[in-house]
């Protein structure tokens, strides 16, 4: 597949697609499904699509005297992907903003992707999120909460960014966002609310900038939890930092929610950077704690964190706190085909699991350049097994970890 100046994709069937994994290889049918609702076809500017003709590579630059571009897609929500698209850069390429690049091509008449469907939850549906239902119930809730500023950016996020979980603080069902720290102790390459300048990207939202009360925080969860149908607070957001920097205020927000309600989940998506904070909020009342992590080879989880103040030993300390005191854990991976199935991360990911068992591995497309990913943490050095094995293997040695994409609540 190509895109023209114009925006069309076409295909040229004289050539066999090309994909990546890590390693350039012939795209196989059976890695691809067809392009599900709710899939963005992209195009990738200054990238010349790769091909083989009779097993030799080619890079297509022109068609019919006009340069064509490389195309992409972002898979939605319940799909992960499992090869990226093969292009070769161009001079003039500008770095790509932040979506998760799956590999396409055509297949029998119809447009395919490289992804797999994996999981499935009906609060996480377009059908949960319509958009003239949700606009009511936000005017609803600023009347119900006049002047509250977290509600003001969750309106934003829940509007203009398209987010779930704010807008499940306003449907009041499922999993709810609750906005806390506007400061973080990481530099993730990937970060879609503060991109550092000299990435040359916007960033995909703008981060919060206000601290919320414990009070505020309490009214707000309360509010979800009495009245929401498997409710689920959720703390530590993709508009906001860190929210272990935040532990204390959480921990008093906590208190104060469970003096008033013991329905739903209380949980927090982290970097998990800092064990003691982590063990505050465990003591408050937390009860499921979702660890953010690409990879488990330290200097491979570096590369793309940038961790400010803590190692991955601190991460590694914190799956345990959470463990000991019987708190649902899950990791949030951050999946990347040439990286995760790399067979010598899948070693150290092995090791991890038995070390410090999980209940659940949520398996998330990495969205970031595929270019700028590899040269930050290297590409493999044998051949990756394909994450669709990947995915085979984990499930085969671990069948007792949930293997998805959604948090799951108890309570």
């Amino acid at each position: 597949m190509f895109a023209r100046g114009d925006g069309s994709v076409l295909d040229c069937p004289q050539y066999a697609a090309a994909a990546d994994g890590g390693v350039l290889l012939t795209a196989a049918a059976a890695d691809f499904i067809p392009i599900p609702k709710g899939t963005l076809l992209l195009t990738l500017p200054g990238r010349s699509p790769l091909g083989f003709d009779a097993g030799e590579r080619v890079a297509l630059h022109d068609f019919e005297g006009a340069p064509i571009d490389a195309v992409a897609a972002a898979l939605p929500l319940g799909y992960t992907r499992t090869l990226l698209p093969a292009f070769a850069i161009r001079r003039d390429a500008p770095p790509l903003p932040l979506y998760g690049y799956a590999a396409v091509a055509w297949h029998e008449g119809r447009l395919c992707v490289a992804g797999l469907l994996t999981d499935q939850l009906e609060t996480w549906s377009s059908s949960a999120h319509d958009p003239e239902p949700l606009r009511r119930a936000v005017a609803m809730r600023l009347l119900e909460f006049p002047g509250s500023p977290q509600l003001r950016q969750l309106e934003r996020c829940a509007l203009e960014y398209g987010c779930y979980t704010a807008q499940n603080t306003f449907l009041r069902q499922g999993e709810a966002a609750i906005t806390v720290s506007p400061a973080c102790n990481a530099r993730c390459i990937g970060c879609i609310s503060e991109q550092e300048p000299e990435a040359g990207i916007a960033s995909a939202q703008e981060r919060v900038r206000e601290t919320a009360a414990a009070d505020d925080i309490a009214r707000l969860a309360v509010a979800h939890l009495e009245s929401a149908t498997h409710p689920i607070i959720s703390f530590g957001q993709g508009c906001e930092g860190e929210p272990l920097l935040a532990a204390p205020r959480i921990a008093a927000a906590i208190r104060k929610i469970r003096k008033t309600t013991q329905r739903g989940t209380l949980h927090i998506n982290t970097n998990a950077s800092r064990p003691a904070a982590l063990a505050q909020l465990l003591e408050a009342g937390l009860q499921s704690v979702r660890v953010s992590l690409n990879s488990a080879r330290p200097a491979t989880y570096a590369a793309y964190y940038r961790p400010r103040g803590y190692g991955f030993d601190d991460v590694v300390q914190s799956l345990e706190v959470a463990r000991r005191v019987g708190a649902s854990v899950s990791l949030n991976l951050l999946t990347h085909p040439g990286v995760t199935d790399d067979p010598d991360e899948m070693q150290a990911f092995g090791a991890l699991l038995r070390d410090h068992p999980v209940d659940m591995v949520q398996s998330r497309t990495l969205n970031v350049d595929p270019s700028v990913y590899f040269q930050a943490v290297g590409r493999p050095k044998e051949k990756p097994v394909g994450m669709r094995a990947w995915f085979a293997w984990l499930r085969s040695e671990f069948p007792r970890v949930r293997v998805g994409n959604f948090t799951r609540g108890f309570g």
